[in-house]
């Protein structure tokens, strides 16, 4: 296992508190139903192992970096910032616009923003918080005042429809936290810790087209170009160290469960979340759980998720959130924040 650098504990002049929230999804709707047409499944099938029951997909048209710009645009909207007052954006992203440039920089163009630089990453389900700690470490500088990351997905351009192991779990979409600097020590990102283990890169994975299997050459396997997932490997290795790293952030935090309002998970699949709580001996409520209706949207699930637990009054200003995921790379970590 490799292990990132962790971002200790610590008080610097600056904190990166979350300004705006917003989210985004297509209108099309998949039910388990539409799904029980198009291969040997059922809702009853799909609800028992996976809790989802709908999930929203893109049109033709609809890209990465259209969702990523409607959530940004909201996020924005909720912070009342203006475009130009953005610094830095962020998309986390494994479905993006083209190859390159990132698709960060096609939101860029959408939001106006000219005077932010923009990037992606790819840390698969991670990767909003993998977003999230490196805005902080930008904004806790001082250099930078406002930044948006983003969470933004068309899974369902790269699933295998004829494969019901892995078409029932995916959809699509984009979240997004506007990130800003404030001298208020009682608010912001109070702790991120990151990991990954690239030896178990066959757990899930999407292997065309890259250098190692390169557009120019013929596939020996044409279903490369879809995600492939190993169920029950990845069940093991998400429950177990989802489990271990929200307790790292408890002990380095100095809190107990009784401190943290609301735990977001990324809406992986419901029998997991469902064994994390039970691990945690988490109370009913402290857990969010909405993948019955968005399916599994990778790096959108906890922006999403969040989204929806403010605009619902789950979690509040002044409540303590742990943002927790894992995902293909394997990666996976959390971050503590004080809203």
């Amino acid at each position: 296992m490799t292990r990132n650098r962790e971002v200790e504990q610590h008080q610097p002049a600056h904190h990166a508190i979350i300004a705006g929230s917003g989210s985004f999804t297509p209108k099309k709707i998949l039910t388990n139903d539409d799904l029980a047409k198009m291969v040997d499944t059922s809702d009853e099938w799909i609800t028992t192992r996976t809790g989802i029951k709908t999930r929203h997909i893109t049109s033709e048209n609809e890209t990465t970096a259209y969702l990523a710009s409607e959530a940004a645009k909201a996020a924005l909207a909720n912070a009342k910032l203006n475009h130009k007052d953005i610094d830095l954006i962020i998309v986390a992203t494994i479905t993006p616009e083209m190859v390159f440039p990132s698709t960060a920089c096609f939101v860029q163009v959408a939001l106006g923003a000219t005077n932010a630089f923009a990037f992606d990453i790819a840390a698969a389900c991670s990767g909003f918080i993998y977003g999230i700690s490196i805005a902080q470490q930008y904004i806790e500088s001082g250099r930078y005042n406002n930044a948006i990351v983003i969470g933004a997905e068309t899974l369902t351009k790269i699933t295998n429809f004829k494969d019901r192991t892995s078409c029932i779990l995916f959809g699509d979409g984009a979240g997004a936290v506007v990130l800003q600097r404030s001298d208020d020590k009682n608010r912001g990102v109070l702790y991120s810790s990151l990991y990954s283990d690239g030896t178990y890169w066959k757990s899930l994975n999407c292997q065309a087209y890259g250098s190692r299997h390169p557009s120019s050459k013929k596939l020996d396997d044409p279903n490369k170009v879809y995600m492939e997932i190993k169920g029950r490997e990845v069940y093991q290795f998400a429950v177990r160290r989802v489990v271990e790293i929200v307790n790292e952030c408890l002990k380095k935090c100095k809190l107990t469960l009784d401190d943290v309002s609301m735990i977001i998970s990324h809406q992986m699949n419901a029998r997991i979340i469902e064994s994390v709580a039970k691990r945690l001996e988490l109370p009913e409520g402290k857990m969010f759980v909405n993948i019955n209706e968005y399916g599994n949207t990778s790096s959108a699930s906890i922006p999403i998720a969040f989204n929806e637990c403010l605009k619902h009054g789950k979690v509040k200003k002044g409540d303590l959130v742990i943002f927790a995921a894992f995902g293909a790379g394997l990666t996976w970590g959390a971050t503590v924040i004080r809203l």
